[in-house]
């Protein structure tokens, strides 16, 4: 069976650009070349079957010998990566795989010939069709299997032509993005986070009250979290008040779940108004109507004394957890009705999870999926008027368990984020939404607008299994994740046993960085590494993913490798390198264990090359060799092209590089500006660079502190915005610094030149 475009089933074997990927290829399987879409090598997978019942699993072919990388919901509402070599090692509920194979040479005279860049990378994506969600899985036989489902007894009919799309090509996160983008065309139910608007938050620095109050969260509480910044110096500028502002309560018959670290997963959304907690004077049992006195006094105030430019609030997808109180007062509208959730088999076999368990046992307040619009749109309005300028959205998977009688998961998910996108373009222009417990692909495939999405499993504070795994999950998420929206790493505490571990992490992530931090528990000189002074951060570019030659290790289970992510600024790459080894997701024990409690010092390799999208951002005629800076060390360190320099870290150590393309002016000078070197994210300061003559640089630079740069002579004169500076020159590293002041205003572009 010929497909053409570099992809072809040939006496059994699934052919990649001549390369095979899988074995023993079923006959039902059948081939569609993708038309017309952003991928050269691209085809469609179906199945001929029956092509009846609303759960279907279809055994593909055997993937035996090759290095992959996967990305799975190992929870309900979170995936995580897992990597392995064998169809059998593929989990339920994959939803992203990709392959490598070593025996590349079909890709013309810009073919590499060393490394992993020879390889041909082969992506599988699951995809929607219909009414039915795929995914992946492996079985004993090594054999990669399409697991099909619509989530509703009634609909149990299907075409299977498009259940999986395969891209492939010579470099990974190229073919990654292009797959995407050729589903994009094909499906035409979501859109590519190119083409999102980001909101602004994301570039300043934030504060959640999750972990600070849990749902004890109060208005005083808001209020002295805000002040224990500013007194510290570091004030920030938006907030998210998280779980315990809005009116909820169990139902008389209800079962609680209590713990001191989460929701009641019982309780019901009783009002779209705030709890008399957010209310001037409240009192409990007591509502007061007039909304000058309810959130908006509270979030004018903040806004007002502590210049905020941001305030979010969160909310379930369904309303809260236990959704919408059928029949409350003024609610009734919404016609909202209990169901019963039943979650699917593939993830039943993954994690247990006590939130669905207990809305499982109490029923879920489902509002008519026809009415679900007003609901956004009466709640927000609401929102919009009291000042909130955005709503973190959690709990969002709920949807694909009640899709039974609502012509399935696909179809409900699809009409709740079509009308959740809509009221937030109505009421919040700066498309203020966070995503939160939404990996799955019946979400992702639905979102047009929607641009930043929490990119996994909690920060949980006191699990000391949890902090390596996070870092991890998150960047191999992102893998996947980035291509649909910007990632959100989560939370953090500035004043934790591993908060610069986190820190680092986020600073090279392109991520928005906010803390949770408890009202006086705050470690402002980590917090000055993350922020600037007028409340901005240095966002790197682009979602921080592991570099290429990381994309099929195990940085967390395999006792030899370091975990390095890359990213890009506007002149410059940062490179984040963690040890993250010791802990992982144990699908025996199916929970976070630590495996390893005393695992070793591992070393590997930084490389300039390990930026991939460097020469994007490097100068025409860039020969390749690079300046590195370290952010712990402090050293500048000079590499030829293809030269690597080794990195030791102990058990949960990090360092953070700072990666610049060397310039060869034309009197014979090297020069390389890092930025300011105090930051985590240094090169992020730089937002202009340019040499208009063989002996001047020209920069404009964003932040106050050290700012550095490597010249390989002296400079003769420093001036900044035209007054001559004092500047420090080291003749054997090559640094230059000079101290930049704080400007007054906020967002301000130092001019600086340097004469060489």
């Amino acid at each position: 069976m010929t497909v053409g475009a570099g992809i072809t089933v040939e006496d059994g074997s699934l052919m990649v650009l001549g390369n095979k990927v899988l074995g023993e290829v079923h006959d039902n399987v059948v081939v569609t070349p993708a038309s017309g879409g952003a991928l050269a090598n691209g085809a469609f997978i179906g199945v001929e079957s029956d092509q009846k019942g609303s759960r279907r699993v279809f055994p593909i072919g055997k993937l035996e010998g090759l290095r992959f990388m996967c990305v799975f919901r190992f929870k309900m509402w979170w995936m995580t990566q897992r990597m392995g070599s064998s169809g059998q090692d593929v989990p339920f509920e994959t939803q992203f795989l990709i392959v490598e194979t070593k025996e590349g040479g079909h890709f013309g005279e810009g073919s590499k010939t060393e490394g992993e860049e020879s390889a041909v990378y082969t992506v599988f994506l699951p995809i929607l069709e219909g009414d039915f969600r795929a995914v992946l899985q492996g079985n004993e036989l090594n054999e990669i299997e399409i697991c099909l489902e619509s989530g509703d007894p009634d609909v149990d009919g299907f075409e299977g032509s498009h259940l999986v799309f395969v891209g492939a090509g010579s470099d990974p996160f190229e073919v990654i993005t292009d797959t995407v983008k050729t589903v994009e065309k094909h499906l035409q139910t979501f859109h590519h986070r190119e083409r999102k608007k980001m909101p602004d938050m994301l570039n300043w620095f934030g504060w959640c009250t999750w972990d600070a109050f849990y749902t004890d969260v109060t208005s005083e509480g808001l209020k002295q979290g805000l002040e224990s910044f500013e007194n510290g110096g570091v004030p920030p500028k938006f907030v998210i008040i998280d779980d315990g502002w809005q009116s909820v309560s169990m139902d008389s018959t209800g079962v609680g779940f209590l713990a001191d670290n989460t929701a009641n997963f019982a309780n019901r959304l009783t009002n779209i108004k705030e709890n008399h907690k957010f209310q001037k004077d409240g009192k409990e049992g007591h509502r007061v109507e007039d909304p000058s006195l309810g959130l908006r006094h509270i979030v004018s105030e903040i806004k007002e004394k502590h210049a905020l430019k941001y305030a979010y609030v969160w909310h379930a997808i369904t309303g809260y957890w236990g959704g919408v109180r059928p029949g409350v007062s003024e609610m009734e509208h919404y016609d909202s009705k209990l169901a019963y959730p039943v979650s699917s088999p593939g993830v039943e076999s993954n994690e247990p999870c006590d939130a669905f368990n207990s809305i499982a046992k109490n029923g879920l307040g489902l509002v008519n999926p026809e009415k679900v619009f007003h609901f956004y749109d009466e709640l927000h309005s609401y929102l919009a008027s009291a000042g909130i300028d955005g709503v973190k959205v959690d709990v969002q998977n709920i949807l694909e368990t009640l899709g039974a009688g609502h012509g399935g998961r696909v179809k409900l998910a699809r009409k709740y984020h079509q009308a959740l996108e809509a009221s937030i373009a109505g009421n919040f222009p700066d498309n203020g939404i966070i995503s939160c417990m939404s990996h799955n692909t019946d979400g992702l495939y639905s979102a047009k607008r929607t641009a930043v999405i929490r990119a996994s499993d909690d920060f949980w504070p006191r699990d000391p299994a949890s902090h390596t795994i996070h870092i991890a999950s998150v960047a191999y998420n992102t893998v996947f994740l980035g291509e649909f929206m910007q990632p959100d790493w989560d939370m953090f505490h500035s004043l934790h046993p591993m908060a610069e571990y986190h820190g680092a992490a986020r600073a090279v992530g392109g991520c928005a960085i906010y803390v949770s931090d408890k009202p006086g528990q705050h470690d402002f000189n980590l917090l000055r590494k993350l922020v600037l002074t007028d409340g901005s951060i240095l966002r790197a570019k682009l979602p921080g993913r592991p570099t290429r030659d990381c994309l099929f290790s195990d940085p967390a289970r395999d006792g030899k490798s370091l975990l390095k992510i890359w990213n890009l600024n506007d002149f410059t790459g940062v490179v984040g390198v963690f040890n993250c080894q010791g802990a992982g997701w144990c699908k025996v024990g199916k929970t976070n264990l630590i495996h390893d409690v005393e695992p070793g010092t591992v070393t590997g390799v930084i490389r300039a090359k390990d930026v991939d999208y460097l020469p994007k951002v490097a100068h025409e005629t860039w020969t390749g060799d690079a300046v590195i800076y370290s952010h712990l060390g402090g050293e500048v360190i000079c590499l030829p092209k293809d030269a690597s320099r080794p990195i030791t870290l102990k058990s949960r150590e990090y360092e953070v590089f700072t990666v610049v393309p060397a310039k060869k002016l034309s009197d014979g000078v090297t020069f390389a500006p890092i930025g300011l070197i105090k930051m985590f994210n240094s090169g992020g300061a730089i937002k202009e660079y340019e040499s208009k003559s063989s002996t001047t640089v020209d920069m404009k630079v964003h932040g106050s502190g050290l700012f550095g740069a490597y010249s390989s002579a002296r400079p003769k004169r420093i001036t900044v915005d035209s007054e001559v500076m004092e500047f420090g020159y080291d003749v054997e590293s090559g640094l230059l610094t000079i101290d930049l002041r704080v400007a007054e205003k906020e967002l301000y572009l130092w001019n600086i030149t340097i004469e060489l």
